[in-house]
């Protein structure tokens, strides 16, 4: 883990290089002002090099400031292709290549949180990490009565560098505040923060995952393994076998890729009604196609605890997007905190915007592809300069579900997957079926 810097003054140095970047071309666009440049070019220079800078610092540093970039990547359409497409490629491989812990530092790891007598737990431990996060790593072994086990190691010191970023990063809003001028940052960092602070904490992630494996116990599409012991950087739950969701993509039916997407958007809708909890890290390797046909769900140290189960308003306003009321579209966000009061929007931008998201449940039978999501992913990125994802805010209480929403179009497009999804919608996001008596309107054709 040489590569990433670690040490607090090291961090600390990285992060505060972005406002005296910023500063400096700041200075600049002024200077190029005297020499005659527009202000609109001079502007948007600034912006390109703001962005720049912001998006290669973040991808430098992991901990807060990588969840940060990862939050704020919903943004990315609105950056030239040459800011973001680095930027993309930078969080992938930070995400793909943690290294492992050493051995050594494993076992030390075990000994300060089980006990000098930590191997009595296990017949059998596996030195060898299966699978390796941003704070932690999993291993295989065998509990002392014969189940196989996952054993999640948290790494040392991943909390103080965590928390070091979201403390450095709250000093930058005006930063982002020229970057992105729709956004404030504050209450999206507060809530960042405070659901990395709970994904820390490995008893919450228990929590979490026994009530989920509760809820879907003896269920017939899903399965969750049950927790076996739990400590503040050690979480031992049952192992679970099957295809991830990754290798479907890549080696899957068409018949498997349509049942693992119908599954998988079925979890993520049916979830919050149920536990009253949204799985937020919808990543292809938390899933796994079992062999009975049930989708197998990992890893709960990142939820969105939803007691009511989703928004109604998220409900109703997709019904009157569908129904062509972009006016009440438009007030509806901005009661709910994504439309500031001072930032004008262009409606037909916003409804390019909000198609990817919106337009699968229009119909009875959806495709998701890659070609599609290509296609308005286009239809956004032609909207520069003046793009309306630059003048969209994110509200606290949506930063999950945005980010879920938005991974599971990704993932769906990455399988390729045919369904009835809409049915998922109906059935349990309250407020979007029609209210009784309601006008019918007639549906707007997007795309």
């Amino acid at each position: 883990m040489s590569d990433v810097p670690h040490g607090a003054v090291t961090r600390s140095a990285k992060l505060a290089t972005l406002p005296l970047g910023f500063a400096g071309r700041t200075a600049l666009g002024l200077g190029r002002r005297i020499g005659g440049a527009s202000a609109e070019i001079v502007a948007q220079e600034i912006q390109r090099r703001t962005a720049d800078q912001v998006f290669k610092v973040l991808g430098e540093l992991k901990g807060g400031a990588m969840k940060l970039g990862q939050a704020l990547s919903i943004f990315e359409a609105a950056l030239p292709p040459e800011v973001a497409g680095p930027y993309r490629a930078t969080l992938t491989r930070l995400q793909d290549a943690a290294p492992p812990l050493p051995a050594s530092v494993v076992h030390r790891v075990l000994t300060e949180q089980l006990g000098d007598d930590w191997r009595e737990n296990f017949l059998e431990f596996d030195d060898r990490p299966s699978a390796a996060a941003s704070i932690g790593q999993v291993h295989r072994a065998v509990w002392h009565d014969g189940r196989e086990v996952a054993v999640k190691i948290q790494y040392p010191g991943a909390g103080k560098a965590l928390i070091s970023d979201f403390n450095q990063l709250s000093r930058l809003g005006k930063l982002f505040g020229a970057l992105l001028p729709g956004l404030d940052l504050k209450p999206v960092l507060a809530e960042l923060k405070e659901r990395v602070a709970e994904e820390l904490d490995y008893f919450k992630e228990a929590e979490a995952q026994q009530a989920f494996a509760e809820e879907f116990r003896d269920d017939p599409d899903f399965r969750v393994p049950a927790v076996i012991a739990a400590n503040e950087q050690v979480l031992v739950t049952e192992w679970m076998t099957g295809t991830p969701l990754s290798k479907i993509i890549t080696d899957g039916t068409q018949e498997e890729r349509n049942h693992a997407g119908l599954l998988f958007v079925r979890f993520l809708f049916c979830s919050p009604a149920r536990v009253g909890m949204l799985h937020a890290d919808p990543h292809p390797g938390n899933f796994r196609l079992m062999e009975d046909g049930r989708l197998g769900v990992l890893d709960f140290g990142a939820v969105n605890r939803m007691s009511g189960g989703h928004p109604v308003a998220f409900g109703r306003l997709t019904r009157i997007f569908n129904q062509g009321d972009m006016d009440s579209v438009v007030r509806g966000l901005r009661a709910e905190g994504f439309i500031r009061p001072h930032i004008e929007v262009d409606v037909d931008a916003l409804r390019a915007f909000l198609a990817p998201y919106v337009e699968p449940t229009r119909v009875e039978e959806f495709s998701f592809s890659r070609e599609w999501l290509r296609e308005q992913a286009a239809n956004v990125a032609d909207l520069r300069p003046n793009n309306v994802v630059r003048q969209l805010n994110l509200p606290a209480s949506y930063v999950l579900i945005h980010r879920v929403h938005a991974a599971g179009v990704g993932v769906l497009c990455q399988l390729g997957a045919t369904a009835r999804f809409r049915d998922e919608v109906v059935r349990w996001v309250p407020g979007f079926a029609d209210d009784p008596g309601a006008p019918e309107t007639a549906p707007l054709a997007l795309g």
